[in-house]
């Protein structure tokens, strides 16, 4: 199957999903998903290994926490990947989105205490299709920013600005017909270019040494999650988040992806382990561990001309921090107590 059905059967599933009552989501699961479907979520859920799993286990309890749940799109594009280091395709037909889940909790999923704030949880994830089939998924959802949401932060003000996740500037990032492939093969090698030539390309000891400047436009907006934040420059994204990231994981290495495809404009990157570090230095609330670190995130472009314009940025900072003995669920649910 082509690009466009694997898109069509992403969005028949989610529409399914939206749809769907607490009580029927373990058939729409079994009904969209392969029978020996993998789910790839953010912690404390992490690996489920079957449709009912990731039914019971996430899409099931947060329906049930939230019955006026509605899905918003902002992006949603395909591709095969090329994710390895070495350059070579994996031949692996995948489906990218991104947006929000809103709504106003009524109950509580994963003990996360409720409010009178109505929520816009930013999510994304990856599904890889085999033969008409969907086979394998790699989810986040930003609990960070979820926490912060409620007013119960786990993390220090970020110095980026916090709650900014929109859709692509004037661009549309459902992509509802074919791409030029031109444009699709363009977006994949400076996708590439940056991944696996820039960001590992750092010295220990400039930024420079990235040439990131070859690969963002100077106005870049770079949608952080929650606990780092947004940066809407260039000179902003490297004073706000890579110096402090840099100094605390200077050695940090991009690895071979589970994906990382393009459509037109559009290049997504996944990986559960896609970037390998030690934290050598303190981070945010962490500090120095010397621990071997890895980092599992989403990233979303948008390419307009030679440059990255947008870039939408996913890390799972609840199993990040509780790799370096911080477990932020543990917080919120300390901070949520009455003194």
């Amino acid at each position: 199957m082509g690009t466009q059905a694997n898109k069509d059967q992403i969005l028949a599933f989610w529409a399914a999903l939206d749809a769907a009552e607490a009580a029927e989501i373990v058939s729409v699961c079994n009904k969209h998903l392969a029978p020996d479907f993998i789910w790839r979520g953010p912690a404390p859920l992490s690996l489920q290994t079957s449709p009912k799993a990731v039914a019971d286990s996430f899409w099931h309890p947060l329906k049930q926490a939230i019955p006026d749940l509605k899905r918003e799109i902002h992006m949603i594009f395909g591709g095969t990947s090329s994710g390895r280091v070495d350059g070579g395709q994996d031949g692996e037909n995948w489906v990218c989105g991104t947006g929000y889940l809103t709504g106003q909790a009524e109950g509580e999923f994963l003990n996360i205490p409720t409010t009178q704030q109505r929520l816009r949880l930013r999510w994304g994830a990856f599904y890889k299709l085999r033969q008409g089939q969907i086979v394998e998924s790699q989810m986040l959802i930003d609990f960070v920013d979820w926490f912060d949401q409620i007013g119960l932060p786990v993390l220090p003000k970020s110095l980026g600005i916090s709650h900014v996740y929109p859709p692509p500037t004037a661009f549309d990032g459902v992509m509802a017909h074919p791409q030029d492939p031109a444009q699709t093969a363009e977006t994949l090698h400076l996708g590439r270019q940056l991944l696996y030539g820039g960001l590992n390309l750092y010295d220990t000891a400039q930024l420079s040494s990235m040439g990131m400047a070859g690969f963002f436009h100077p106005n870049i907006k770079w949608y952080g999650p929650g606990g780092i934040g947004a940066c809407f420059s260039l000179a902003e994204f490297e004073t706000l988040h890579q110096r402090p990231w840099l100094a605390a994981f200077p050695d940090r290495k991009v690895q071979d992806l589970d994906a990382l495809i393009a459509e037109g404009a559009l290049l997504g990157a996944a990986g559960v382990a896609g970037v390998r570090a030690t934290q050598s230095g303190a981070y945010l609330t962490a500090p120095a561990s010397g621990k071997q670190l890895q980092i599992s995130g989403l990233d979303f472009w948008l390419r307009q001309g030679d440059k990255f314009t947008e870039n939408w940025v996913f890390v799972d900072m609840i199993d990040l921090f509780a790799q370096m003995g911080q477990d932020l669920f543990a917080q919120l649910h300390r901070r949520a107590q009455p003194d």
